[in-house]
């Protein structure tokens, strides 16, 4: 019984005189799995991300956050160490995420609206929603002697 491919199947492989020959690489990449969503898990991954809304201040923690801001521009030269949270605004979906930073503050700067750390970072004022640390003690013990002084009056 003769096949159809007897006249051919002893002869040489034939290499292009014209043609440079095909990689391994490139000849398996061309049996690669074909992903017809592209950019699908990752859409699914954005979606998943949870962001929160930003939360606004009363009136009364704005006041205590302004004072908060001059106490430490008048105790920058003691480089206070601070520890605050503040509101970062996401970059592709409304709200954001809340941060816990801490260092030392090198300068406040009112005009820009800005808290210069030490490390360079720049920290908008208006972003922040809590300020704590040592140099604040003067601060919360003037409030119990207020609290302290309105309670004798009554």
């Amino acid at each position: 019984m003769t096949d159809g491919y007897d006249d051919i199947i002893r002869l040489p492989h034939h290499v292009s005189r014209h043609h440079p020959q095909m990689s391994l690489y490139s000849r398996a990449a061309q049996f690669a799995p074909f992903a017809a969503l592209t950019g699908y898990e990752a859409a699914i991954s954005e979606t998943a991300r949870s962001t929160r809304p930003k939360v606004e201040l009363m009136e009364d923690g704005y006041e205590l956050l302004d004072r908060k801001f001059a106490l430490l521009r008048q105790h920058l030269e003691e480089h206070p160490l601070v520890s605050l949270t503040c509101f970062q605004a996401d970059k592709h979906k409304p709200g954001g995420d809340y941060l816990a930073l801490s260092g030392i503050v090198r300068d406040i700067r009112i005009d820009r609206r800005v808290m210069v750390m030490e490390n360079g970072k720049l920290i908008p004022l208006d972003s922040i929603v809590e300020l704590d640390g040592d140099v604040f003690s003067l601060l919360e013990m003037g409030e119990e002697q207020e609290k302290h002084f309105d309670e004798a009056e009554d």
